[in-house]
């Protein structure tokens, strides 16, 4: 629920920096010291870590997390919210201020080290690019912290009988969890939905399957969702259904399973066992 003090905070600085939230870019800011002080709880930051927040906004989340961590990189693609960022963040040693768009800058450019970890109450239009940018490209955030749509975190987080390819992508390289619900009045304006604290462990394992025929076989196997895997594996490899039959019957996959029914484990054997297909 909106905290009056943070909310007429928001206003005034929208007002002074002349911004005008913009729902097209997803400008819908926190304002819920609850919901702020459990972000930061959840990311645990220490002096020694570097934290990248996407989209900062007017800095309400900015702000708590310059105290908890060493080194804060905030990428902001608006220029007007740039400017109201420079003049409230000005001096602070610990803070880089990026305008550019995350979805395009190289991350060579924005100074991070190896070992660093994403806090942010992300733009939910880019959600789906911004995961497949920090869990598939190098160099890897060690975890995430983030404020997502209510259905999307839904989605990454489920389980064999609802999977979808973004839950097989975002599981593949990270352990998901929902850490609590954000109700739409949390924020200004209010959204027409709610939202959910998540945190994304990496896994610290190494992919044992080529990640591009990973991929390839999810994508397929997900291609028909009302037909069964099998069919839609046996068009996509141009394989006869008996041989994919076969592989089913090895693996011990029931032969009526649809591609939500299958866990990540599942589609990794699926991988290896078909990768002499996939050349």
């Amino acid at each position: 629920m909106a905290d009056n003090n943070l909310l007429q905070e928001t206003k005034r600085l929208s007002r002074l920096y002349n911004i005008k939230p913009d729902h097209s870019k997803g400008q819908n800011f926190l304002v819920d010291e609850s919901v702020l002080e459990r972000i930061i709880d959840t990311a645990k930051l220490k002096k020694s870590d570097t934290v990248l927040e996407v989209g900062p906004g007017l800095g309400l989340l900015t702000n708590r997390l310059i105290r908890q961590a060493g080194q804060v990189v905030s990428v902001e693609l608006d220029k007007d919210l740039i400017k109201a960022l420079q003049a409230n963040f000005s001096g602070v040693k610990n803070l880089k201020l990026i305008n550019n768009d995350i979805l395009k800058v190289h991350r060579g450019k924005l100074g991070l080290p190896d070992d660093y970890k994403v806090v942010a109450n992300i733009p939910y239009g880019i959600t789906s690019r911004l995961l497949r940018l920090f869990l598939e490209q190098e160099p890897k955030p060690s975890e995430l912290v983030m404020l997502l749509q209510k259905e999307v975190a839904e989605r990454i987080t489920a389980e064999p009988g609802a999977m979808s390819v973004l839950a097989v992508s975002v599981q593949i390289f990270s352990k998901p969890e929902i850490v609590s619900i954000v109700p739409a009045n949390s924020f200004w304006p209010i959204p027409k939905v709610d939202s959910a604290i998540v945190k994304l462990l990496l896994h610290d394992k190494v992919l044992k399957v080529d990640q591009k025929q990973f991929f390839r076989v999810v994508k397929i196997g997900f291609s028909a969702r009302r037909k069964k895997l099998k069919s839609n594996l046996a068009a996509g490899l141009r394989q006869p259904a008996e041989e994919v039959q076969k592989v089913f019957n090895k693996l011990k996959v029931d032969e009526n399973a649809r591609a939500q029914d299958l866990s990540v484990d599942n589609w990794l054997t699926l991988t290896t066992t078909m990768s002499k297909w996939l050349n």
